[in-house]
């Protein structure tokens, strides 16, 4: 299968990267020195402007399953977009930088019906792929990562295991559960794996549970530090994620800080915010954290545009106190070496952006329906043919180590047990890791 990739930059990068195994990947971009920056990939690359039907032409996206325009530029991936729905049926993704760009082209798809717009099939705002992955763990207290499934009623809740946990230093036979969760992976240095029986739990690994929302709430009540709800917020950068992420946490009830070092900046954010508390200063100054109490927040949240300064903004909140800081940052490797370092929750707008491609584009029809630990671990939706023979979970033998999570029989979500008899048309969401997702495919193949 071939992708094809309009703009050879930091995201193309990425999404090259992840994928190049798999799929044939072509790059264009009329900027011969960004071409050479993927050298490293086993990729072809066009120096040419992808607005052109000719170069879409040479480069076969007649055959492709995706085309993705990315490059800096709004309206020139818009137009690439409509000249490759010209020449090819592939799915056609579109990049935005701009609320605008992203606002008018669902206006016009939407309520206007505009042919135009059609030609697009997916338009990705990456600033608001970050809000959201960071609105969903702020939401959730101490949770470092919370993904949705199954239209809300069945959810997947990652916590880290600390020094008053319940489940420090048991083996997972031993500690208790209620019947809508499972303790589905462990990740320990930043590897994760699938636990048995036998596998015990020591400090700093992360468990990752599933189940339903009611289930998942109970365990993090009982085996977590859940029981307070998050009342007080600080938000460390007040660019357009900033900004973005304050308008959603201001529909709940909660008090809420922003600190941004541009004055005119911080002008325009008071008089576009409702609630929030606008305050002039950089989020590095001891001084000015301690004078607005940044130690007493349930969540701090650092989301400049520059690495260092989150990760310093990050440090200085946790050392006053701060119970949970999110970061932002630019990779997913330096994701891990902020948490290595004491950061709670580092989010990549890169990675969130390749999940997105991988999950709701490219993988959906492949059945992956969410990738977590950084590409580690995936969850798998495979709907059972008519003809499966009905038999319990304890008698399947799965040839990889995986959890079958979640069924979904008609309306219901079933959390199964061992003697859980599995149907035909049964749809099972199953966890596992993601170079074992085509062993666990051929099974139910």
């Amino acid at each position: 299968m071939k992708i094809v990739i309009y703009g050879a930059n930091e995201m193309a990068s990425a999404i090259a990267g992840e994928l190049f195994e798999d799929y044939d990947i072509v790059v264009i971009d009329p900027d011969q020195k960004k071409l050479e920056s993927l050298s490293r990939l086993d990729i072809a690359t066009m120096c040419a402007d992808a607005i052109s039907i000719k170069i879409l032409k040479d480069a076969e996206v007649d055959k492709a399953s995706a085309f993705i325009a990315l490059s800096d530029n709004d309206e020139q991936n818009i137009i690439a977009c409509l000249m490759a729905r010209q020449v090819t049926n592939a799915q056609t993704i579109c990049f935005v930088q701009k609320k605008e760009s992203m606002e008018s082209l669902n206006l016009m798809k939407d309520e206007y019906k505009s042919s135009y717009a059609q030609c697009i099939d997916s338009i990705i705002w990456p600033q608001k792929l970050l809000v959201q992955e960071i609105f969903k763990i702020i939401t959730v207290p101490d949770a470092v990562d919370v993904e949705n499934f199954a239209q809300g009623r069945a959810r997947l809740f990652e916590y880290r295991i600390k020094e008053d946990s319940e489940l420090l230093n048991k083996q997972l036979k031993d500690c208790y559960f209620n019947s809508e969760v499972l303790a589905v992976g462990i990740v320990r240095n930043d590897e994760l794996f699938i636990p048995n029986g036998s596998s015990t739990f020591f400090l700093n690994d992360k468990v990752i549970l599933m189940g339903t929302p009611i289930g998942l709430d109970i365990a993090a009540s009982e085996l977590f530090d859940s029981s307070a709800s998050v009342k007080k917020i600080a938000i460390i950068g007040g660019g357009s994620v900033g900004y973005e992420l304050a308008q959603q946490l201001e529909r709940m009830t909660l008090n809420l800080k922003m600190l941004e070092t541009d004055y005119e900046r911080c002008e325009c954010l008071s008089l576009n915010l409702q609630k929030a508390l606008v305050l002039n200063g950089s989020g590095t100054s001891l001084e000015l954290l301690e004078e607005e109490e940044i130690g007493k927040c349930d969540v701090v949240v650092a989301i400049t545009n520059n690495d260092e300064k989150n990760l310093l903004c990050s440090l200085l909140s946790k050392q006053l106190g701060a119970k949970k800081v999110i970061t932002r940052v630019s990779q997913g490797t330096t994701a891990s070496l902020f948490e290595r370092v004491g950061v709670d929750v580092a989010i990549s707008q890169t990675e969130a952006c390749v999940n997105e491609i991988k999950n709701r584009v490219i993988d959906s029809r492949a059945g992956v329906i969410a990738t977590v630990e950084r590409g580690q671990g995936e969850i798998l939706e495979i709907k059972l043919k008519p003809e499966f023979e009905a038999k319990k979970l304890m008698e399947i033998k799965m040839p990889t180590p995986c959890v079958i999570a979640i069924i979904r029989r008609g309306s219901r979500v079933i959390i199964p047990k061992g003697t859980t008899t599995i149907e035909p048309n049964d749809k099972l969401l199953i966890f596992t890791k993601t170079d074992d997702v085509v062993k666990v495919k051929e099974y139910f193949s």
